[in-house]
Formats: C-alpha cells, structure tokens, sequence
C-alpha cells in the first residue's frame, strides 16, 4: 500500500513533533517533512514532493496563505490543507482563493485530522464544522446582498512577502536581502502597499498583517 505523503509546516517545534508522532503511527501515512516558515515550506515541497501538506497561517518569514500560493503554482495536483488556530472570515476566504483543499482549527480531534488527510489526498475537501457554518452564512449574505462570496486580495504576492517582512521588524535593507530584490524595489513596494491599504505607517500596517493573521500577535523584531 503506497502511504500519502505529508509535510509538517508550523512555526512551533511542540506542534510539528506532536503531529508527526500521531501521523506516523498510521499505516497509511508517511511524514517526508518538516518546515518552520512557509519559505521553508516552499522549497521542501520542490524537493519532498508531498501529496498532502499540513499548513500553518502566521508564520515567519513567509506566512501560510503566501507559501501556499507558490506552492500550487509550480505543484497544482499538492493538497494543502490548512491546520491553524486563525478563523477569521478573510483569513478563511483568502486561502480558499489560493486553493487550499481543507481547512482545520488547531482544537480539532485527532480522528477529523486524520480522515481530512485522506480526504483531501482523494481530492476531496475538508472543513471544520465551524468554517463550513461561517462559509454558509458568508454566501447567504453576500447572495441577500446581491454581492460575490468571493473577494480577490488587495496585495500581489510580492506586496504581501513585503508587508509581512515590516511586521516583523526588518528594515527596508534587510528586506532586500531576504527577497533578493534592490532597495529601490523594495522601497516600490512598501509604498504601493500603503497606498492600496490606505495605511501610511509602519505601526498601522503591522496591526493590519496581525489582524489578516499573517504574522503572530506576538511579533518578534528582526532588528
């Protein structure tokens, strides 16, 4: 019997060997890897090549909706499934936009992780009956409104790596050289992102990325 395949993402040491110590006592699955920050997530999904990935939100570096829209770029057959304590609508609906196949909140029993792990490796979906509730009640009212579901996010991907990035402290200089891109870019960037959100000051967009859930409420500088 061919074992699915997973990879561990969450930024929490005590998670990751948590969830890899009750994976792995299934016949049918097999732990191929463990990231701590969605740019690791990225490029051990290029490398492992797993059928089903385990998705953390707030996460350093490169959060979980991020990662997971590079990850279905170059790998759209890769189920991810999301597994984080964020449930807030947006967060819901914007990894519901990227392509996300199941999304769990962290308090659900062991047995509902294990059938949406199959689940979504079969192509199906699996969600948590909270989310499924709140999606519901989303669609009815945006139907009543005579409004889509849906909402397209605001930023590029390069804008919201870049948005997370001032969160978390770093400095334009640093910026660049984590995304390997010239300061001038940089520096495009961050103005085009406070002109979309309307926020001009880095104190404001930092608590727009923790309410997006994008970075953890606690947020560590890099400075």
């Amino acid at each position: 019997m061919k074992k699915i395949s997973v990879l561990l993402v969450d930024d929490h040491t005590v998670v990751r060997q948590g969830l890899r110590a009750l994976l792995n006592s299934e016949e049918d699955i097999d732990v191929v890897g463990e990231a701590e920050n969605g740019r690791q997530a990225v490029t051990l999904a290029r490398e492992c090549a797993p059928e089903v990935i385990l998705m953390d939100v707030a996460m350093p570096l490169l959060n979980g909706l991020e990662a997971t829209r590079q990850i279905l770029k170059f790998a759209p057959s890769t189920k991810v499934l999301v597994l984080t304590s964020y449930g807030d609508d947006d967060c819901v609906a914007q990894l519901m936009d990227a392509g996300v196949s199941g999304y769990l909140l962290k308090q659900t029993a062991a047995n509902d992780l294990l059938k949406a792990i199959r689940e979504v490796r079969l192509g199906n979906s699996f969600f948590s009956p909270c989310i499924v509730k709140r999606l519901q009640d989303r669609s009815r009212a945006a139907f009543n409104n005579g409004q889509s579901a849906r909402r397209g996010g605001v930023l590029t991907s390069r804008e919201a790596e870049v948005l997370q990035l001032i969160a978390e402290g770093f400095s334009n200089k640093q910026i660049a050289s984590e995304l390997c891109i010239s300061i001038k870019t940089v520096e495009k960037h961050r103005q085009q992102v406070m002109n979309k959100l309307n926020i001009h000051d880095v104190a404001g967009l930092t608590r727009y990325a923790i309410s997006k859930g994008m970075v953890e409420r606690s947020v560590p500088s890099a400075l």
